[in-house]
């Protein structure tokens, strides 16, 4: 049981072989965590809206994200301070007008995932 931290080492185990393997999977938790942190912004209904019209349509502003979404114009601009935040999409500034995009290219990729979409 090479793999398993030396805190945990003293633990029985039924197969050790398996638990090494299983500890190689998981890898790095801070790398899990990063992870987990990525699949809870598409959690939430309205922010996986969101993304699903960013990720096909491109560019848009929160007066048209709620339109299409249905949600109100306060919620979305929560939500994208959160995405933002979490560095998943920037606003590209023109006028008075923020146009949002989705910048992560790996949350991209999930929520092509959560849409169904295999290439």
């Amino acid at each position: 049981m090479h793999l398993v931290p030396a805190e945990r080492a003293d633990h029985r185990t039924i197969d050790g072989h398996r638990v090494c393997d299983a500890v190689a999977a998981i890898g790095d938790m801070a790398e899990v965590r990063v992870r987990a942190q990525r699949y809870s912004l598409l959690a939430d209904p309205g922010r996986l809206a969101l993304l699903l019209a960013l990720r096909r349509v491109g560019p848009m502003a929160v007066t048209d994200l709620a339109v299409a979404t249905g949600m109100n114009g306060a919620a979305v601009s929560q939500a994208m301070r959160l995405l933002r935040a979490a560095g998943v999409v920037a606003g590209e500034k023109a006028g008075r007008v923020v146009r949002y995009r989705l910048v992560d290219a790996a949350v991209g990729e999930l929520v092509d995932g959560c849409a169904g979409v295999t290439e």
